[in-house]
């Protein structure tokens, strides 16, 4: 049956719209949820880390699976599991249920979100029509990353916390239900046996997270205890392990040949530090904002929404001025407007002006993240065979999801320590809350700082209209 095209994408945009949506949603009921539940400061950020890591670490097997199985069959599959586990995550009756049910429900969005991708890329062939569809496909992700902040502290303050995973489900239902008359079935063709490299993905999605566990337990348990050794020692060697796989393997994951690109290299590095110091500001802001300051929900998500416009806006621009002057000097000014906007927050306390403490330092970093994230994008599969493009693409995005969870860990234990070292010398509870806030916003400074570095060694290019266009995508 011949389906039409722009029905196909308004599906599929929708679908993405709502796994945007449910990165940022979540932040603003971050608060709500570690009462209701009993979260630990600590143990808050595995409602976000582990969503993350789940996500980028099966990312690449995701898209694997849906080339060689059907785009379709896995891209209702994915959805299927994402509206189960927000259905269950909503009724979460303590923090390891809901913990769980995020990280399966990264595994959903896993399987959908480049099984959506590619569907995308098989609809519409290369020119005019693809480039107007991947700019809907991004607008429309875009809006949700900015409208989820607003959605989340909707639902928080008229309802519960428990809304910002059970909206979810209706969307999913209808989803589900159309996805047959407007999506047709698509895969590639082999003949040959199917090679999925299940292992690389469980090595690798393994090790990070024992490294991330050994990262948040160092808090309490020190960084020389056995326990944590042993978790950031098991998890290289996971990682290790991972490599020698995917060297042996006829059809890895992740083609090792392709770091040999300079390009791609810096982008992964470039893009996992954008994803750290995004992750870190946006939950120690969140909770910064209401634990301290006192908002609601809602007005917290209207304090983060210029951020959002001001990430629109930067996207935008900064694909003109990449256009003209190459993706080197715009990569290198948006770190150096993150860095900016990062130490401007951090000097935020618990009574001034928004215009003055909080306004122009998450503007600045919402332009500075996406001009870092425009040409790094362009430069990771700038200089790759065509025929890896897609691999490429999928190490890009992974490495900044798990890029965000590393950092989200290293960030907030840092913070953590820091408030429990000011409230031991006898600080009041506010005043170390704002002083763990500030020191942990230095540090996601100080990993935008890092990515100067990056730029540096970036290669300046001029890209095409088609990777603006997948650029723009992307960031």
């Amino acid at each position: 049956m011949q389906r039409n095209p722009w029905s196909t994408l308004a599906v599929l945009a929708v679908a993405q719209f709502m796994v945007v949506l449910d990165v940022t949603i979540v932040n603003v009921a971050l608060p709500d949820i570690q009462q209701d539940l009993g979260f630990t400061a600590s143990g808050l950020q595995w409602v976000v880390s582990a969503y993350t890591l789940l996500f980028g670490g099966f990312l690449l097997l995701g898209g694997r699976v849906a080339d060689l199985l059907g785009r379709r069959r896995m891209f209702v599959a994915g959805l299927v599991l994402f509206g189960v586990t927000s259905l269950v995550a909503g009724l979460a009756q303590n923090p390891e249920q809901l913990v769980v049910m995020r990280a399966v429900q990264g595994l959903g969005g896993a399987l959908m979100s480049p099984a959506a991708f590619a569907i995308l890329t098989v609809t519409f062939a290369h020119g005019r029509r693809r480039n107007i569809a991947m700019g809907v496909w991004g607008g429309l992700a875009g809006l949700g990353g900015t409208l989820g902040v607003i959605a989340g502290g909707l639902l928080v303050d008229s309802l519960t916390w428990r809304w910002v995973f059970l909206v979810n489900v209706p969307i999913a239902v209808v989803l589900a239900l159309l996805v047959p008359m407007f999506v047709a079935e698509s895969r590639v063709t082999t003949t040959g046996r199917r090679t999925f490299d299940v292992a690389g993905a469980l090595l690798s999605t393994a090790g990070l997270l024992a490294i991330v566990l050994g990262v948040i337990r160092a808090e309490p348990k020190g960084w020389s205890s056995f326990e944590v050794v042993a978790l950031l020692v098991g998890g290289l060697a996971l990682l290790a392990a991972f490599v020698r796989v995917e060297a042996r393997s006829a059809a890895p994951l992740v083609p090792l040949g392709l770091f040999r690109s300079r390009g791609l290299s810096t982008s992964i590095l470039a893009l996992a530090l954008n994803g750290a110091a995004f992750l870190g500001m946006f939950f120690l802001t969140a909770i910064f904002l209401q634990q301290v300051r006192g908002l609601t929900a809602l007005e917290t998500g209207l304090q983060f929404l210029p951020m959002g416009i001001a990430a629109i806006a930067s996207a935008i621009v900064a694909s003109q001025l990449v256009t003209r002057f190459g993706t080197k000097p715009v990569q290198f000014g948006g770190a150096a407007l993150s860095i900016v906007g990062l130490l401007l927050l951090s000097r935020a306390d618990a009574t001034g002006s928004y215009a003055l403490t909080i306004l122009p330092g998450i503007v600045l970093f919402g332009i500075g993240i996406i001009a870092v994230g425009t040409p790094a994008s362009i430069a990771a599969v700038a200089d790759v065979r065509h025929d890896q493009a897609g691999a490429a693409s999928g190490v890009v995005n992974a490495g900044y999801q798990v890029g965000g969870a590393l950092g989200l860990a290293v960030i907030t234990t840092l913070a953590t320590s820091h408030v429990e070292s000011l409230l031991t010398s006898g600080a009041q509870p506010q005043a170390a809350l704002v002083g763990g806030f500030e020191r942990g916003l230095v540090f996601a400074a100080v990993f935008a700082a890092v990515n100067l570095l990056t730029a540096i060694g970036a290669p300046r290019l001029r890209p095409t209209t088609e990777q603006m266009a997948e650029a723009a995508v992307a960031a």
